[in-house]
């Protein structure tokens, strides 16, 4: 894999591979499987999954698998009604997950 691949729910089935990108679709329960399989590639560089994918693997298991990885794993934030507060969530963990400390953000 040279290009990013994608890991998405059902729902994105067609969103990516439209584009000629690579994708897998997988439900929360086999997310970690997918994953693993996408790590699994040597020529792998970089790797997507859908942030609702998360729910199926532990948050320590992820920096885990992350860490042991010689490319980019990247979290694509899920698709809400609410946009700006899921965003603002997405936000919030990667900075508590970068200093290891919850900061509440206030606008």
């Amino acid at each position: 894999m040279k290009n990013p691949l994608f890991i998405t729910p059902s729902d994105a089935r067609y969103g990516f591979s439209l584009t000629g990108a690579g994708q897998l679709v997988a439900d929360p329960d086999k997310a970690e499987e997918a994953l693993l399989k996408v790590l699994a590639d040597p020529d792998g560089k970089v790797a997507v999954i859908d942030e609702r994918l998360l729910a199926g693997i532990a948050e320590e298991r992820l920096r885990e698998l992350e860490k042991r990885w010689h490319g980019v794993l990247v979290v694509l934030p899920a698709p809400t009604e609410a946009g700006a507060e899921a965003a603002e969530d997405y936000a919030l963990r990667l900075i508590r997950r970068a200093i290891g400390y919850h900061v509440r953000l206030q606008t």
